[in-house]
């Protein structure tokens, strides 16, 4: 399959770039205290991550910048899982605002990012392992073309999509670059601001839970629900403008082909 090769290479290079990065371009090595990058995998060690580049940040803003750029930008190129760390040392590094704005535009750019590499390398690898789950996405999609973008804006407001899935196939189900874009930009909003709001008091979290609570998963699953109404009322105003043309065909004595 010529599409693997493809992929493998454009993966084996961005690594390459992020380990040259996190470790031989990294200013003032001799000088700081010496440790290791790696992307953290539970609390405590997002703890430790963000009070080490917290300090590190002082003598060197702007590379601690392009480091985290370029990490989340991998993340979710990659669709690899890990997201809300990352949202949360954003959190931590650049404070509420800035951080809210770095991460939800390098979770938009990243997802546009995997689109584009879907749509070159992984077409025919996501339908042959996942043709059920394309198969009822794709039909969903024919459904609401009308309201297309209001559609993706549910699917990304709702908690409980996973959004690295809708990555990789919205270039099958030909979704335009540009209504996923704003629709990843726009529905990861909330998510992204609980998050970055909850690294910038990072220190004082003891447990995940204090996050992701009943009551967040509920604030957003309503902030879904409301983002459905309007491709709902698009789309009934197009069912009732189609009956409309449909009798008119009927009083003109034509056949609608």
């Amino acid at each position: 399959m010529r599409s693997l090769p493809g992929f493998f290479i454009v993966f084996g290079c961005a690594t390459f770039y992020l380990y040259i990065l996190s470790t031989k371009l990294r200013p003032g090595r001799g000088q700081e205290v010496d440790r290791s990058l790696v992307f953290p995998s539970d609390l405590d060690e997002l703890q430790e991550l963000a009070d080490f580049l917290l300090y590190y940040k002082r003598e060197h803003q702007s590379y601690v910048l392009l480091l985290f750029c370029s990490a989340y930008l991998y993340k979710q190129t990659f669709a690899i899982p890990g997201s809300s760390f990352l949202n949360m040392l954003g959190g931590a590094l650049f404070g509420p605002w800035l951080g809210l704005f770095l991460c939800c535009t390098l979770t938009s750019l990243g997802a546009t990012c995997c689109y584009l590499l879907s749509q070159a390398f992984g077409k025919q690898i996501v339908v042959q392992y996942f043709p059920d789950k394309v198969s009822m996405l794709q039909n969903k999609v024919e459904e609401n073309r009308s309201s297309l973008f209001f559609f993706l804006l549910f699917l990304r407001l709702f908690p409980m999509t996973p959004n690295w899935f809708l990555n990789l196939t919205s270039p099958i189900l030909n979704i335009p670059v540009g209504q996923f874009f704003f629709s990843v930009l726009i529905g990861l909003l909330p998510y992204n601001f609980i998050c970055v709001q909850t690294g910038s008091i990072l220190s004082q979290l003891k447990s995940l839970d204090d996050m992701f609570s009943w009551w967040t998963l509920l604030n957003l699953l309503g902030i879904a629900l409301v983002a459905l109404i309007p491709g709902t009322i698009v789309k009934r105003y197009n069912c009732k403008k189609l009956g409309l043309d449909k009798t008119d065909h009927f009083m003109n004595g034509k056949k609608s082909t």
